[in-house]
């Protein structure tokens, strides 16, 4: 049997720390929403304590079967208010904090699963000059 190293076609999370998260060779320092076959930049650009229902509907456009949150360096919830749809439209939501989230999104898109990661990489919002 032979085996040939191949680079796999999906995102998957390589590293992660303070403030940045690494998908594939690339690195992000801002918020974003992980997909299996795509990376979209610019989620929750005030930071978490701005987010808002529309934030969280906009995940709809990604027909997700289930949503992993990544709070930043600690788990926060959220008000039901805030996720109502994503539940309405009976769509999973996992909360947890950014490192686990980046971890299950990999065992997820390795399990072909329809996943989107919605991380708070960078916690406060950016200064204004």
């Amino acid at each position: 049997m032979k085996f040939h190293l191949q680079a796999p076609s999906l995102h998957v999370v390589t590293a992660t720390g303070p403030g940045w998260v690494r998908v594939g060779a690339t690195e992000y320092r801002d918020n974003v929403v992980l997909l299996p076959d795509n990376v979209v930049s610019g989620w929750a650009p005030d930071g978490i304590g701005a987010l808002a229902e529309a934030d969280f509907t906009r995940l709809l456009e990604h027909a997700p079967e289930l949503v992993l949150l990544g709070t930043g360096e600690r788990q926060r919830f959220f008000h039901p208010r805030l996720i109502h749809a994503l539940a309405a439209a009976r769509i999973g939501v996992e909360v947890m904090d950014t490192r686990a989230a980046c971890r299950t999104f990999n065992i997820l898109v390795a399990e072909d699963r329809r996943v989107a990661a919605a991380l708070i990489v960078r916690e406060d919002p950016p200064a204004t000059a």
